[in-house]
């Protein structure tokens, strides 16, 4: 078997066996496969498509690449939740505390953010001292011991996709259904979970533009696990505007905590509930979505919720003073207030806009190597359909040092980021 004989047949049309995929991602894993050969079968498949079997066999390529965590020992079901990442999306924040509250083993592996604001990592290690660096018997003890970790992605898990991933983001090959499915359902595998929820997000907060893409790459997730024997579900949400008030690091960790205290917007809420009712009733602990909102509503009213989100801050190294001291975040120590230009209605506000003006205060990064300001970022004061007044505040920018240029570019863009109008237009639906 050559590489070069694989590439041809892919740029034909054909389909290959699971052979053939292992012989590619072993081969480029031990160097017998070149980048520029690696390169040319990925942009084959960009044009030529992957069939859903094909998406399961690299899926399975990426999960035999490295080790495959095992949690059989200590609980039946194992749950774990995959976002495809939106602007304000802290759902991990508050959904993993309160499925481990409600007895749910839950092992979260999870990754730093590129691009306009930090990934789960970046955001709770906004909360001083706290570790996501666990090894894996860290990990698997923490989830043992409070039946909730939440930990950086380890390099042992899923090495070949890390490794092609890195060549797909410079060759152009990043927005293929088939490939972006394999990368996260390979990891999920990989990291031992029994319940496999995913939400795929779509609008211009979001790297899926369109429902029409979002639904079909939910539905590929479906079958490649099906494929492979894992159930996997997978909500379909919009990102046209952020999810809940709070964007940037510190602060979306304070709105998780607000959260858990019983104080949430419908948004953030309504997401949650949706991913958590999943869960639960895949693991056999809620019957349906009435059921689970009861749970969900219990464990945050009786306190259950907070108290397991301080358990893993406490676990995993972290002051768990943040609880009820925010000051011991990192705060933007500027404020800057924009405010509506006319009275009315929010008819429009752009995700991608608040997203690229958080990212100018500092809290998003380019490279992995930058580093964030934790304290960056923009806190919502109205959201679509909400009534505003002229004069009236309908966001907040925070922010430190940063160059005049920059304020000025994030100041504009936040001003153009809404829009006003006399009529009002209803919340938009949120999950489809």
């Amino acid at each position: 078997m050559r590489a070069v004989d694989l590439i041809e047949k892919k740029k034909l049309g054909f389909e290959h066996t699971q052979t053939e995929i292992d012989f590619l991602v072993n081969g480029y894993m031990d160097g017998t496969v070149e980048d520029y050969q690696m390169s040319a079968w990925l942009m084959a498949v960009c044009f030529q498509g992957l069939s859903d079997a094909e998406t399961a066999y690299l899926t399975n390529s990426f999960v035999n690449s490295g080790e495959v965590l095992d949690f059989s020992q200590i609980a039946k079901h194992v749950a774990d939740k995959h976002s495809t990442g939106g602007v304000g999306d802290k759902v991990t924040l508050v959904l993993v505390p309160i499925l481990a509250s409600l007895g749910i083993y839950t092992a979260k592996l999870s990754g730093r953010g590129l691009g306009f604001t930090g990934g789960t990592v970046d955001k709770l290690e906004s909360i001083p001292n706290f570790r996501c660096e666990l090894s894996k018997d860290e990990f698997f003890n923490q989830i043992k011991n409070i039946h909730v970790a939440i930990s950086s992605q380890s390099p042992n898990l899923t090495p070949a996709d890390g490794k092609i991933y890195a060549l797909r983001d410079v060759t152009a090959t990043v927005d293929n259904k088939s490939l972006i499915c394999a990368s996260v359902i390979s990891k999920k595998i990989a990291s031992g979970a029994t319940s496999i929820v995913i939400d795929v997000k779509f609008g211009s907060g979001a790297f899926i533009k369109t429902k029409e893409d979002a639904f079909e790459l939910a539905d590929l997730m479906v079958k490649t696990g099906r494929l492979l024997n894992k159930k996997i579900d997978v909500v379909v949400s919009s990102m046209d505007q952020p999810l809940g008030y709070n964007i940037g690091n510190s602060l979306e960790v304070i709105e998780a905590i607000e959260f858990l205290k019983g104080f949430y917007g419908d948004d953030l809420y309504e997401v949650t509930l949706e991913l958590l009712s999943k869960t639960l009733i895949n693991c056999g602990f809620a019957y349906d979505m009435s059921d689970a909102k009861k749970m969900m509503d219990e464990t945050i009213k009786s306190g259950r919720a907070l108290n397991k989100f301080k358990d893993i801050i406490i676990a995993q190294g972290g002051d768990s003073k943040v609880i009820n001291d925010y000051s011991l975040f990192e705060i933007g120590k500027n404020r800057l207030e924009i405010k509506a230009f006319d009275s009315g209605y929010i008819s429009k506000l752009s995700a991608l806009d608040v997203a690229r003006c958080a990212k100018l205060l500092g809290a998003g990064r380019d490279r992995k190597i930058d580093k964030i300001d934790f304290g960056a970022g923009v806190i919502l004061k109205k959201k679509v359909s909400d009534v505003v007044n002229q004069g009236e505040v309908v966001m907040e920018l925070y922010y430190n040092d940063v160059e005049k240029s920059k304020l000025d570019e994030a100041v504009m863009i936040a001003r153009d980021s809404f829009k006003i109008s006399k009529i009002k237009v209803e919340k938009p639906l949120l999950i489809f």
